[in-house]
């Protein structure tokens, strides 16, 4: 499978399917723009003891290895609004990237890999003043790999800069399981927050 969209028409490809669809995106100026509800995330019991399941994902249902990339523009309100890519097997079993907004201090730019229903959560800091990160997920295997890329003023014009690594992480996925795989975005606090996906690209194999 190949997906491969810049969202400069007024459909979403037929294979996306929505997993707890949102009630404020559109597809305008060559990005989909999504509101994220209050309320929303995916967490599963670790550190903060609850369980949220219900954040707003697009996906295609994959088999085998492939290699995931959005860019993605961010306006953030609320702590922990997000949104990045995810790769789901099932509610206990996941792994997201994003920047998650700290109104009080640095961002918070990171890996949330869920196995047996506990989330572990490995972050850095995000540069101050952007509002644009490019996420790339690569499957290999039972193996995730997780990489960033921002605008860099000393890479030559036009060009981004290096992927940089932030996780490299485990999925215990049957041999043949489906998985599902796509951008998504949440927010836990309040809504407000309004994402732009400048595209999604997934090429399998």
């Amino acid at each position: 499978m190949q997906i491969s969209t810049d969202f400069d028409g007024p459909d979403l490809d037929p294979r996306l399917r929505w997993h707890c669809p949102p009630i404020r995106w559109s597809i305008r100026d060559s990005r989909l723009i999504l509101q994220p509800e209050a309320g929303t995330d995916f967490w599963q019991r670790t550190h903060y003891g609850f369980r949220a399941d219900n954040g707003h994902f697009l996906h295609a249902a994959v088999t085998g290895d492939f290699v995931l990339v959005t860019r993605v523009r961010f306006a953030p309100v609320h702590q922990y609004d997000q949104a990045g890519l995810m790769v789901r097997c099932s509610p206990d079993c996941w792994v997201k990237t994003s920047v998650e907004f700290e109104p009080g201090g640095p961002s918070r730019l990171g890996a949330v890999i869920t196995r047996e229903g506990y989330s572990d959560w490995s972050t850095q800091d995000f540069p101050a003043g952007r509002d644009t990160v490019e996420l790339r997920l690569e499957l290999r295997g039972q193996d995730v790999l997780v990489e960033c890329r921002m605008p860099d003023d000393s890479a030559p014009p036009g060009e981004p800069s290096r992927w940089l690594q932030l996780r490299l992480g485990h999925l215990p996925l049957a041999p043949g399981e489906v998985t599902q795989a796509g951008l998504y975005a949440c927010s836990p606090k309040g809504a407000g927050f309004t994402a732009g996906f400048e595209h999604l690209k997934l090429e399998q194999g």
